[in-house]
């Protein structure tokens, strides 16, 4: 392989230019090992070799609604992910995408395996289902040369991992239980995940919730305090430490409280595995991250490490769907 290819910093793609989309692009910003070079929204895409500016990226965005306005590097397009896809040598895509309707990231992902496109791609995905949907493109991902994470967000993701690096000091695990605790001034900063959070309510689902009109969401949030909590959600964290084989997934349970009206984290986020040591002691690790980083720093931070340990992969020739839980993730520096 040519030197230079390896030794030159990883060419970075985000996919979705929402909130976590733009926390993703200031982060990129302090990564010697990566560069920003390509974004995608719903109205229009942009591609620089030399690098996006987060900074002209994300206002331009919230001035005119697209980084497809982005003077000379911008494009407007109704088809911008397959355009984006055709036009440009990216390394690796963050999908950083809302996943409503449940189906939307595997029709994404399909794009990337009918477009020719070789690479690495890493999501956030966090329902059960959307990640059993990326298990079933699983030969057609390894078939076109595809390397691909899955469920390397926060939770799953970084909580995931933690569960079952801490599983290892047990003969049999008990329980995984995963509480997160998020906390954000205002919820249309992350209009598309507070979506997906409401869709976990009693009296909610996907469809209902994607359908919800922003004045409805503030409705809601209005009646609520603000706050949203969760239990007992369809997490992915369940089947992907199943398929690691720590536990069966009926053994994980994931809730929380999601404050939309506070950057204070409501409650700690922790994940607490509990098991039998092979002495037949019963005992619980627990794994708390700290108040101050942010679901952003906490999503982004992991997937974009998922990325660099997918980039080794790819280039061994190692191609296919990988979990949070199968792959460790290496520090972008």
């Amino acid at each position: 392989m040519n030197a230079n290819i390896v030794n030159r910093p990883m060419q970075v793609g985000v996919l979705g230019f929402g909130g976590l989309g733009q926390a993703a692009a200031r982060m990129l910003a302090q990564k010697q090992e990566m560069l920003w070079v390509a974004a995608g929204d719903r109205e229009g895409f942009a591609y620089d070799l030399a690098g996006l500016n987060p900074d002209t990226a994300i206002t331009t965005c919230h001035q005119r609604g697209s980084v497809g306005y982005l003077e000379s590097i911008g494009k407007l397009s109704s088809n911008s992910i397959s355009e984006l896809i055709a036009r440009t040598e990216v390394d690796g895509y963050f999908l950083a995408l809302p996943n409503l309707p449940n189906t939307f990231m595997a029709s994404v992902v399909e794009q990337f395996i009918d477009s020719g496109w070789r690479g690495v791609l890493v999501d956030a995905l966090k329902r059960t289902s959307a990640v059993e949907q990326m298990l079933a493109l699983k030969e057609r991902l390894e078939a076109a040369g595809i390397t691909y994470l899955t469920g390397c967000g926060a939770t799953p993701g970084l909580l995931t991992a933690a569960a079952a690096i801490a599983a290892q000091s047990y003969a049999e695990i008990h329980s995984v239980k995963i509480t997160f605790g998020v906390g954000i001034a205002n919820w249309s900063a992350y209009r598309a995940t507070i979506r997906e959070d409401i869709a976990h309510l009693p009296g909610y689902n996907v469809e209902k919730a994607s359908h919800m009109s922003d004045a409805e969401v503030e409705a809601l949030l209005d009646a609520t305090g603000g706050i949203l909590a969760l239990e007992n959600m369809e997490h992915a964290d369940d089947i992907i430490l199943e398929l690691a084989g720590i536990c069966s997934r009926d053994r994980v349970t994931v809730g929380g409280v999601v404050d939309t009206r506070n950057p204070k984290k409501p409650l700690s986020t922790n994940v607490q595995i509990t098991g039998r040591t092979f002495e037949g002691k019963i005992s619980t690790h627990t794994f708390t991250l700290g108040d101050e980083t942010s679901m952003a720093a906490n999503v982004c931070g992991p997937a974009f490490g998922y990325l660099k340990a997918g980039l080794s992969l790819h280039r061994r020739g190692i191609y296919g769907l990988f979990t949070a839980a199968e792959i460790m993730p290496q520090f972008v520096r």
